[in-house]
């Protein structure tokens, strides 16, 4: 976890952090209405019946052998991800995985506001089951929003190039280079809710910290905390919005130039694949 969390947080603390991500990305225009989705996954036990009293059992959309017996929070389908901190157990339910990844137990509030998980849970089944399977951690994390000023350059074709993309917004902030050393990932318009885009999106964030869903939004993942899987779509969003603002201006600025993102990287030890 980030420093000064809790190891193993506790039930309460992993939503008060999906509250203040949720928050977050209300405050930086990435949720508007009911846009985007949170999901944690906790690999210890937690108490949910005292505050998550109704229980039922489900189908997973998509396999997750390596999550189970573990525990996923997510929000509710139709939710808004700005109402999750002041009222967590009206948007949030939390599945236990069962043993053969396939099902699990759904745990809600009486006060629940949604009939099921989010519609991008096949997304966030999978690339969890990805990163779980692949290093064997205990924690991940995953926030799905439409930050305006990113998702806007989406929508050019040129920003849908992942090289184009990655040299146009690592130019902006030193930060950037620092945040996503092996760059971000870039996919085309896929289907929301998709088995394609949930697919890709599971290859994509198995090398990259970040992907772009082009015309759609962005999927981040962390295994540290989930307001630092928040931090890295505002981290980037910030860069889409100095590019917007450059190309509003008609192109005056150059940023910052590759041997300036070589030397920032060289002097902090960082291993780099953007320049």
């Amino acid at each position: 976890m980030s420093l000064g969390e809790p190891l193993f947080p506790t039930l309460d603390g992993i939503i008060l952090q999906i509250g203040e991500a949720g928050r977050r990305m209300a405050e930086i225009g990435a949720s508007e209405g009911a846009a985007g989705n949170i999901s944690v996954y906790a690999g210890w036990s937690l108490e949910v019946q005292s505050v998550f009293p109704l229980v039922e059992e489900i189908a997973l959309p998509a396999a997750a052998p390596a999550l189970a017996g573990g525990w996923l929070l997510a929000t509710g389908s139709g939710v808004r991800l700005r109402e999750i901190y002041d009222h967590p157990f009206e948007n949030l339910g939390v599945a236990q995985i069962a043993p053969d990844g396939m099902h699990a137990r759904l745990y809600t509030a009486p006060s629940r506001l949604f009939t099921r998980l989010t519609s991008e849970l096949n997304s966030h089944l999978a690339v969890h089951n990805d990163r779980v399977a692949a290093t064997g951690a205990n924690y991940s994390a995953l926030v799905h929003a439409q930050p305006l000023h990113l998702t806007y350059l989406s929508h050019i074709p040129r920003y849908r190039d992942p090289g184009e993309l990655n040299r146009r917004l690592f130019r902006w902030q030193p930060e950037t280079i620092m945040t996503f050393p092996q760059g971000i990932a870039v996919l085309p318009f896929i289907l929301p809710g998709s088995a394609e885009l949930m697919a890709a999106t599971t290859a994509a964030l198995h090398t990259h910290r970040l992907v772009v869903w082009s015309k759609h939004g962005v999927m981040a993942h962390a295994d540290t905390s989930v307001k630092h899987a928040a931090d890295l779509i505002e981290y980037l969003e910030t860069s889409a919005r100095y590019e917007v603002l450059n190309l509003s201006a008609g192109e005056p600025a150059d940023g910052l130039q590759p041997d300036e993102i070589r030397a920032i990287a060289r002097a902090l030890g960082i291993e780099q694949t953007i320049c």
